[in-house]
């Protein structure tokens, strides 16, 4: 079931562990599993970028922070300043639109933050899911 990722608040999770070449994370429970991911289709790429801090400080202690933010871009609106960019960019990221979404988590052993990009045509989402799971 897909649910707000703000549902990480105050769960003590059990395992953290990255996934399918690093395109999915997993937060694990006593009784759920919740599952970062984001179902690849045609002309987009979505992928996990980086990940700062310690995702083992996520474990055993309640989650005091459980934040989602994005940042969106989409070239056909803003191509004045494309030019400008591009210079700077990696070829992969010349698509019409991208998508940076990070995901911060804290607890009080300390604090990461998840980072995933997106690019497509513009016609695709470049979103990530959450999904919760019954163990």
């Amino acid at each position: 079931m897909l649910v707000p990722f703000e549902t990480l608040l105050g769960k003590i999770l059990t395992k953290v562990e990255v996934i399918n070449d690093d395109q999915d994370i997993v937060f694990y429970t006593d009784t759920h599993q919740y599952k970062l991911t984001h179902d690849q289709d045609c002309c987009e790429r979505v992928l996990i970028e980086s990940i700062v801090g310690d995702l083992n400080d996520l474990i055993g202690s309640p989650i005091t922070l459980a934040e989602e933010a994005s940042n969106y871009w989409n070239a056909s609106k803003n191509s004045k300043v494309l030019h400008a960019l591009m210079s700077n960019e990696p070829k992969d990221r010349y698509d019409e639109s991208w998508t940076w979404t990070f995901y911060k988590l804290a607890t009080i052993k300390g604090y990461v933050d998840i980072r995933w990009y997106g690019s497509s045509n513009g016609y695709y989402s470049e979103s990530v899911s959450f999904y919760c799971y019954d163990k």
